[in-house]
């Protein structure tokens, strides 16, 4: 069974945008999802790319429009400017690698962290948040909570974003397919071509 590997950082809205879109994927072609939170900060430092308030102002309009195409596309509510953005996502996204831990699917959880920020105004940085996020899919928030502050949990998610820059992820979402590279929620049609022709994985090495 083939596996695609997810990077994300919870807060970013085109995460939230490709959730249940590379889900869909997944589930259509039989697919395994490897879950893995990075830190956006250090991606960027490795890719050149530059934090929004840094990106010149005809990127930051052209975004905008991107994140209503997208959440038009597919038919998600989505706030362009949201109380709490930008929000650390650090402890958020280290419960998804607690819950793994646990044996436990994150799936459900991670759409409602991304659902907080970008279409109810929540604060994802907030444990009280995080908590009843956790009850509210079933899982014991405090317990879960509790692990995701380990040291080795964090060490798994710098490890994450070592991989994630080992694969040339330049964005994110990055979706990683037998070696080959799917940046952003608007590859999510080409990863499930991909997975339907069961084509090799193209290379990007340089002659």
């Amino acid at each position: 069974m083939a596996t695609i590997d997810y990077y994300f950082f919870g807060a970013s809205p085109f995460v939230y945008l490709g959730h249940k879109a590379i889900e869909e994927v997944a589930a259509k072609h039989g697919c395994g999802i490897a879950y893995k939170p990075v830190d956006i900060v250090a991606l960027f430092a490795n890719s050149g790319a530059k934090p929004l308030k840094e990106r010149p102002l005809a990127r930051q309009r052209y975004r905008l429009l991107e994140l209503q195409r997208a959440a038009d596309r597919r038919g998600l509510p989505i706030n362009l400017a949201p109380r709490h953005f930008p929000v650390d996502a650090t402890l958020a996204d280290q419960v998804v690698i607690a819950l793994l831990d646990e044996k436990q699917d994150p799936s459900a959880y991670m759409f409602e962290i991304f659902s907080a920020v970008w279409a109810r105004e929540e604060n994802i940085s907030d444990p009280a948040v995080i908590t009843r996020y956790l009850n509210a899919c079933g899982f014991d928030g405090d317990a879960i909570l509790s692990a995701a502050q380990d040291e080795g949990v964090a060490a798994r998610r710098r490890q994450n974003t070592e991989e994630a820059i080992a694969a040339d992820a330049v964005g994110l979402p990055a979706y990683v397919l037998n070696g080959e590279v799917f940046w952003g929620q608007d590859r999510i049609d080409d990863l499930d071509r991909a997975l339907a022709s069961g084509r090799a994985p193209f290379s990007a090495a340089m002659s």
